[in-house]
């Protein structure tokens, strides 16, 4: 097509005007979300494809220079190039890039349907019938149809798996006002899977955050292989775990997660094989375990470190021969599951103590993935804050906000985080600095007796452990490759190897 519609992410006026737009364009032209941050190198690398581009709900952000160069360029192409927009230019945009473009300023904003209101005026569209899409979920009548969550699931995709076909289909499908009962199949699953999935999400862009999730993708297409994630709590081990299986081959197939700490050893077994009416005291039911509504599909066992001796022994079983027993049943049943285990316990230390099984860890110690402390990427903490403030607020955390939020260290990591602005938000706190002030002194003691003064867990007294520690550490921080490792380190490989070993 000859015609572009970049629109942004993260509010659902941003697709609804993009859709209005569409709409009066008579569904002749490519749309595609856009963040301001990567618009100019966009446009650099790709806006000559078309004759006319339309930025809807884009701040004109990201490198200016680049942008202009960059608009320069499609202007010697015969690119035409329309900002549609609710917001002013800064005179340094004023200067630099109104020139190149043509400007539509509709309006003083974006929210509550202005922006789509502005935008119909301006091409002639009547949006009484769109409109409501455009205001949030939680304040519209049962009677409007369900395209907030489908637009929901569309940014979701795109976010987790950098798939933007649903955005553009979704608005295609507000612009036309194509029922629920016509959508493709391909978009009922992404809303299926949303629905599932949607609040599990890696959200960071720093190196580490990058080099994990390219670590996922590489063992979630090894459908049989178990992993062991290890990391500190609150860190995003669950996410870690759910991202797995929706990468792999048994994406279709269940997911169930349970934490071995929250059931007593006695109920444990129940737990994992289920049980036969009878078998028990209190069995008044048939009930299936965790191993059967898992067949097929990913099984997620937070906390293995917390599983007891006895237990230990009887999940070994199943592992070695894929078939279990219920309580109190005659008949083994076989499993086909993909076990995926945590721990933020020191699992190698345990099996020295004689406290966790040397042959469970074997079992379970097939592919390792160590999720990074927040301390270690804080870098990421803009995105974090900032897209649940949004999703929160419907606006960002101002530079100063942001600012503030990274001087702290986290030591209870993405969770502490979380915890944090949803105080903001109780209270109604917008001066960051002071409420990380007041935060430290809420933890201080915590901190003093459970965490070193960097934020980390406190090291053991031996020397030689603290090097054991450490250099496993770097060797995941590498996921697991031995040159990267040990020229980090500076050690042979042969020395690396050897503490891997031992660890």
């Amino acid at each position: 097509m000859n015609s572009l519609i970049l629109t942004g992410w993260g509010w659902k006026e941003y697709a609804v005007a993009a859709a209005v737009l569409l709409k009066a364009l008579k569904g002749e032209a490519d749309v595609r979300g856009m963040s301001k941050r990567h618009l100019p190198e966009f446009l650099s690398a790709e806006g000559a494809k078309w004759k006319r581009i339309y930025l809807v709900g884009i701040s004109l952000g990201g490198d200016e220079k680049l942008l202009a160069d960059a608009l320069k360029d499609l202007r010697r192409k015969k690119v035409e190039v329309t900002w549609i927009s609710g917001l002013q230019m800064s005179d340094s945009q004023q200067k630099n890039i109104a020139p190149l473009i043509k400007v539509r300023l509709l309006g003083n904003g974006y929210f509550n349907g202005a922006l789509v209101k502005a935008v119909g005026k301006a091409f002639d569209v009547d949006v009484e019938t769109i409109l409501p899409y455009a205001i949030e979920k939680n304040k519209l009548p049962k009677s409007v149809p369900p395209y907030h969550e489908l637009i929901s699931a569309a940014m979701y995709v795109h976010r987790c798996y950098q798939d933007e076909t649903p955005y553009e289909t979704a608005i295609r499908y507000l612009a036309t006002g194509i029922a629920e009962c016509a959508w493709s199949p391909d978009m009922k699953r992404v809303i299926e899977h949303y629905r599932r999935y949607g609040n599990r999400e890696l959200v960071g862009s720093g190196a580490q955050m990058r080099e994990l999730r390219s670590y996922i993708e590489r063992v979630a297409a090894h459908p049989e292989a178990r992993v062991l994630i290890l990391g500190e709590s609150g860190t995003g081990k669950e996410t870690v775990a759910s991202q797995i299986h929706t990468r792999s081959p048994r994406r279709n197939e269940p997911f169930y997660a349970f934490n071995c700490a929250s059931v007593n050893k006695e109920l444990l077994e129940s737990r994992f094989f289920g049980h036969e009416k009878g078998s028990f005291t209190g069995a008044n039911e048939q009930r299936l375990g965790l191993f059967e509504l898992a067949d097929g599909g990913t099984l997620f066992l937070d906390e293995i470190g917390e599983l007891p001796l006895e237990a230990q022994g009887t999940l070994l079983r199943v592992l070695e021969g894929g078939r279990f027993m219920r309580l109190g049943g005659k008949d083994e049943i076989k499993t086909d599951v993909r076990l995926v285990t945590a721990t933020n316990r020191n699992l190698p230390r345990m099996v020295r103590e004689g406290k966790f099984r040397e042959d469970l860890f074997m079992r379970l110690n097939v592919v390792q993935i160590r999720v990074p402390p927040l301390r270690e990427h804080k870098e990421d903490i803009r995105d974090i804050a900032d897209i649940w403030w949004f999703e929160k607020f419907r606006k960002h955390l101002s530079e100063e906000q942001i600012d503030a939020l990274g001087e702290y260290d986290y030591p209870g990591n993405v969770r502490e985080l979380l915890n944090l602005l949803e105080r903001a938000a109780v209270l109604d706190e917008t001066d960051f600095t002071r409420l990380i002030a007041k935060h430290r002194e809420m933890n201080a003691g915590l901190q003093d007796s459970d965490r070193s003064e960097t934020g980390g867990m406190v090291a053991p007294d031996e020397l030689e452990e603290v090097i054991r520690q450490h250099v496993k550490k770097v060797f995941l921080k590498y996921a697991q490759n031995l040159s990267r490792a040990s020229a980090a380190l500076k050690i042979s490989r042969n020395t690396l190897r050897k503490y891997v070993q031992e660890c």
